[in-house]
């Protein structure tokens, strides 16, 4: 509710709104009250992550062994709750970051109604409001300015110029900017959803979800085994049924149920469940990794398109430089005494000890008193006026000037053109340079106090001593942050091409630049993003060989990462101020910094939460470790696949009992690849993404996947007969057999294994022999075995399963030796077409 203020504001003729227009206007939908709601709501995420191609599979299958009552052989399907419970949990997350999204600080703003002052939240302020925008405060709403007393704004936020904005009757003032000085009276002309800073968080608020090459490759992994799945299934419940002596004993029996378990093992084989599960884990356990490091991810897939990065946008403000101001020294302009520099040194610093000193007074004022110098004697004062842009004291018979060089020497009598060239190389340099300038006549009377604060002619007030001397110039120039040229040669190590977009001036941003060194040894290439074209085509072409842009508004930050897409790109962008918001939401990982706006690390999905550059180079290096291991892994389960799809094919088409149990496949699943691959996914990992991850992968898969599946059936088919077992009326046989499958899927599993830690000295090969042990050390515990249906071999079935793990070896070897030389026939072959 509204609420009188005592702060004392200048009189005005206008009584503003009145209570009873204040509520017509909030009954109408005209006030500053903004809606926040994501485009997916919770039924949405729910309904995304429960209803999956995978989670259908599994689900089906486990259905499928539960109606038989072999409840053992579904424990697989606990999978579902873990990986749906992650994927739910994750964006839920996203959604409570973006329904937070706003650009504008909540707090109390002054308006003036029924003629007098009251304070009123930020949601309270209604259109045709008159509003005072004091010092300190963030624009809330649109508006006119109707009086201005020296109001000056930071429009950084909004255009990316780190420079302040002097304000006039009449112009506009947009929300989301921020008074740095004076103050003035605005009437609302754009409230809520209508307003400058709610049309940019609209546009950043529209979801879009993190595309993860990973996920990619394994959805096309599923949707491929998809279509083989439904029919193989079919194929392996009427292949078992007639193993049984068809439908009829099937029924009469019972043995309908065994017939459908058979088939589920096939299938559930064939779905790599723990490699979508293990990768969620993995994201996962990277993110809270990268926490720990005051690195908050937003999305736990960008922790893969981390790998991916090679072009790097970065803002200058707030990531190069840290967004303040810091005194460098001060260049005396004629080989002068120390004394006569201590005494231009203590003229500066009570030139900038006013009562309100702007950015820069506080930082001449910050670096001076870390020299010991302190405040003098002064007698009289002209303060900092940015219409003026110069100040000045009167001390000891003497008055000082200090101010923006152009504009003093502009008003002095005699040339100084070697001063302004002075000036230019140091600004082309990257620094700020004030001028200091010393007179023995005495400051004008009128105050400069009264100029500053009422808004009087400028013409009106103090003037400059036309017989003043410069003295010396003072450089001042943004801190630049202790790690970025660390950060950025650490970048050009890895092959990253880093680009810097800034809306200040070009050649100041150059010469930031080149002192951090973005391009190494070479002179970093600038250009005025005015010059640009507008093409985006053209747009790439022109990038390529520019390192620097200045001036660049924020739809052209946006268009720049459209057009390093158009050159397959895969690019980051980093920023701080709103208007980054959209170009970060277009780059394929968006950076914030911790100080950012509500907008921008709402949009991002990575946050530097202390806004430290240097903890990019980790992001990027977690984010190559999750893409090569889990590389790596994905091998491991797709091996799985291969063999029971082939293991499957070869059970239809030759019509005998399913070689092993569901329990059985999960028993070694467990033990050889997904325990293991867990392990493996979280080892130190540095190389760099590179593309063709599901054709890499594939590769290395089939050879071992072609090799268990031909040792489990070569086994299925011959030792039957050999052994004398009758494994479709004898189910002491049958168990037999599939104790003996079980015994080389495991063996075949740590073959693969093996190969997939390599190299096997050092923890990788002590992790294979642990797990090979576990294997073997669970058929002789009780329960253990009961639960899996593990049968240790004794007598002549101890020797045939010797003989065939023998073979299995040789099986193994073959495939190997021969994968090379399929791959460069097949290679030669699509060449030729």
């Amino acid at each position: 509710m509204s609420a009188t203020t005592a702060v004392e504001m200048p009189e005005i003729g206008a009584t503003g709104l009145t209570s009873k227009e204040v509520v017509q206007r909030i009954e109408s939908g005209q006030s500053n009250a903004v809606k926040t709601s994501t485009s997916r709501s919770v039924q949405d995420i729910v309904r995304a992550n429960v209803f999956t191609l995978f989670n259908g599979i599994i689900f089906a299958a486990m259905v499928l062994v539960l109606i038989t009552g072999s409840w053992r052989d579904a424990v697989f399907g606990f999978v579902i709750i873990i990986n749906t419970g992650i994927g739910i949990v994750t964006e839920l997350r996203a959604k409570r970051t973006l329904d937070k999204l706003s650009i504008l600080v909540a707090s109390e703003f002054l308006v003036h109604r029924d003629g007098r002052d009251v304070e009123v939240p930020h949601n309270e302020i209604v259109l045709d409001d008159l509003l005072w925008i004091r010092a300190g405060e963030q624009v809330p709403a649109d508006g006119q300015i109707i009086q201005t007393w020296g109001l000056e704004l930071d429009e950084s936020m909004l255009t990316g110029e780190s420079r302040t904005v002097r304000h006039k009757v009449g112009e506009q003032v947009y929300s989301g900017a921020t008074a740095v000085s004076g103050m003035a009276l605005v009437k609302v002309n754009a409230v809520g959803s209508h307003s400058y800073a709610a049309t940019l968080t609209a546009q950043a608020k529209v979801y879009k979800k993190t595309v993860s090459d990973l996920n990619k490759g394994i959805n096309t992994i599923l949707k491929f085994m998809t279509f083989l799945v439904v029919p193989l299934c079919i194929l392996l419940i009427l292949s078992q049924i007639h193993t049984v002596g068809g439908w009829g004993t099937a029924l009469s029996t019972g043995e309908w149920r065994q017939a459908v378990v058979s088939a589920v093992a096939g299938v559930v084989g064939m779905i790599p469940e723990g490699l979508v599960l293990l990768t969620s884990l993995n994201f996962a356990v990277a993110a809270m990794r990268l926490a720990r490091h005051n690195t908050l991810v937003q999305e736990l897939e960008s922790v893969e398109t981390l790998a991916r990065v090679d072009a790097l946008n970065l803002d200058k403000t707030g990531t190069i430089t840290d967004g303040g101001i810091a005194f460098n020294r001060l260049v005396m302009l004629d080989s002068a005494s120390s004394a006569a520099e201590q005494a231009a040194t203590q003229a500066l610093y009570d030139c900038c000890n006013e009562e309100q000193p702007n950015g820069t007074g506080q930082a001449v004022l910050a670096g001076l008193k870390a020299q010991g110098y302190g405040a003098g004697a002064v007698e009289s004062r002209v303060p900092f006026s940015s219409a003026r842009k110069w100040s000045a004291v009167r001390k000891s018979g003497e008055t000082w000037y200090m101010g923006a060089p152009e504009v003093i020497i502009s008003a002095l009598e005699g040339d100084y053109s070697s001063v302004l060239q002075q000036v230019n190389e140091y600004a082309n340099d990257g620094n700020r340079v004030l001028l200091v300038a010393r007179s023995t006549a005495p400051l004008s009377p009128r105050s400069g106090l009264r100029d500053a604060v009422e808004g009087a002619n400028v013409s009106d007030g103090p003037q400059l001593d036309v017989q003043a001397e410069p003295v010396a110039l003072v450089l001042c120039s943004e801190k630049i942050r202790e790690d970025a040229e660390r950060t950025l040669a650490w970048f050009r190590e890895q092959g990253v091409r880093c680009r810097v977009i800034s809306g200040d001036n070009p050649v100041t941003v150059g010469a930031i630049a080149r002192r951090v060194k973005l391009t190494g040894d070479h002179e970093p290439v600038a250009m005025d993003a005015r010059e640009l074209p507008e093409d985006v085509n053209e747009l790439a072409r022109v990038l390529e060989n520019v390192d620097v842009l200045g001036r660049v508004l924020p739809d052209q930050k946006k268009a720049i990462v459209k057009a390093l897409h158009t050159q397959n790109h895969v690019v980051a962008m980093t920023g701080d101020g709103v208007n980054d918001a959209l170009a970060i939401k277009e780059a394929d990982l968006g950076i914030a910094m911790g100080n950012a706006a509500p907008a921008t690390k709402a949009v991002a999905q990575v946050v530097l939460v202390d806004s430290k550059f240097s903890h990019l180079p980790d992001v990027v290096a977690r984010g190559r470790q999750v893409m090569a291991n889990m590389e790596r892994v994905a091998s491991l389960f797709l091996v799985k696949t291969v063999y029971s799809a082939l293991i499957s094919l070869g059970v239809v088409l030759t019509q005998i009992p399913y070689p092993y149990l569901p329990r059985h496949i999960t028993y070694i699943g467990a033990l050889t690849i997904g325990m293991p691959a867990f392990i493996l996914a979280l080892a130190p990992n540095t190389r760099r993404y590179i593309p063709g991850f599901l054709k890499r992968v594939v590769t290395f898969a089939l050879p071992g996947g072609i090799a268990t599946a031909l040792s489990v059936l070569l086994a299925a088919w011959v030792l039957p007969p050999v052994m004398g077992w009758n494994v479709t009326g004898d189910a002491a046989d049958l168990s037999a057999l599939r104790a003996t499958s079980a015994i080389i899927l495991f063996a075949m599993g740590v073959f693969v294994l093996a190969r997939v830690a390599r190299p096997l000295n050092g923890w990788r090969g002590v992790l294979v022999a642990v797990f090979a042990a576990a294997g073997v050390i669970g058929a002789f515990v009780p329960f253990v075995a009961n639960f899996f249906a593990l049968i240790l071999p004794t007598g002549a079935t101890m020797v045939a399963t010797l003989i065939a793990l023998a073979g299995s070896a040789l099986i193994f070897a073959l495939c190997l030796w021969l994968a090379p030389f399929v791959r460069g026939l097949t290679g030669k072959l699509s060449r030729r077409h």
